[in-house]
């Protein structure tokens, strides 16, 4: 199965290894997972991610920790959509936060002639505190990025 997901993948922490982890999970074992990694033109505050290439490193070396990494595209995105609209890919996994993209995507996919990607959302992951665990949240020390309250 051809899988797709994307993000900033800023500060990789729990929320975003559910997403990667379901993501291969629905690829199987034969199948591939398309990671779309955002450049800074689609980041509204730059001053909170970090540079293109390390967030690159750090979600291959998490990938190549779960023995990911050889059934893994990482390809820089420019717009929400990246390659969706065009590429054939089976399935998208969202985040509710995301959801309204993946809706959005298979709307102009119908509208092409192409098949929907079937979606699969996964929940938020929640901090201690009961809200989600988030970037912005580690960056602004409220959270580690295990979702303790610091």
């Amino acid at each position: 199965m051809k899988v797709c997901i994307g993000g900033t993948f800023n500060i990789l922490h729990n929320g975003h290894k559910l997403l990667i982890d379901r993501a291969f999970k629905t690829a199987g074992p034969n199948g591939y997972v398309f990671i779309g990694l955002t450049l800074g033109t689609l980041i509204n505050d730059k001053r909170w991610v970090e540079p293109f290439n390390d967030r690159k490193k750090i979600l291959e070396q998490y990938l190549s920790e779960k023995g990911f990494l050889k059934r893994a595209i990482i390809k820089p995105i420019t717009d929400k959509y990246g390659p969706t609209l065009d590429k054939e890919f089976d399935a998208i996994i969202v985040s509710p936060e995301t959801i309204k993209t993946a809706e959005e995507i298979n709307r102009k996919r119908r509208g092409k002639g192409k098949k929907p990607l079937k979606i699969i959302q996964i929940p938020f992951v929640l901090a201690e505190d009961g809200l989600p665990i988030g970037s912005s949240r580690i960056k602004n020390k409220e959270i580690d990025k295990n979702g303790r309250i610091l």
